[in-house]
């Protein structure tokens, strides 16, 4: 199996969206790639890729992706890439993870990661319109969704 990278799950997404036919903007893809790490960490309790997430303004951000597709602005990201060759479990994982977060667009992405702890305890007291680098742990990452997907399952039961 291939290493995970964050830009290997930022090409899945963006490939997604070109067989979609679906707009991706470098705010959604930043968002959609945190969604990833995050469930991930919930789920297998290890992370999908080494990267970390910065506390930005406009919610989590990967620097060097942020770089990588910061040309496109906030319009759709226009590149051919390949679907990443993942396992069959990662594929599963994104796929699922897909059908509740890919419809989103990046407004409410961006606002849904506004109201939870990782990102808002890696900003501390700082305004909502002051520039933040300080990183999310994954440790805060991890407990938050991993209590959420516990809330889930005892919804379900």
């Amino acid at each position: 199996m291939v290493h995970i990278t964050a830009a290997a799950i930022a090409n899945y997404f963006i490939w997604l969206a070109n067989e979609t036919g679906s707009y991706i903007s470098n705010l959604k893809l930043q968002k959609l790639v945190y969604y990833a790490q995050a469930w991930y960490l919930a789920l297998y309790g290890q992370p999908l890729f080494d990267e970390d997430f910065e506390a930005w303004i406009h919610g989590p951000v990967i620097s060097a992706l942020y770089q990588e597709y910061k040309n496109f602005g906030w319009k759709p990201i226009l590149r051919d890439v390949e679907p990443p060759d993942f396992s069959e479990e990662i594929r599963d994982f994104l796929e699922e993870l897909t059908e509740v977060y890919f419809g989103c667009d990046a407004f409410e992405l961006e606002q849904m990661s506004h109201r939870e702890d990782p990102w808002i305890q890696a900003r501390g007291n700082l305004s909502l319109d002051a520039p933040c680098r300080a990183i999310i742990s994954k440790a805060s990452i991890k407990d938050y969704y991993k209590t959420r997907a516990e809330a889930e399952e005892n919804q379900e039961a």
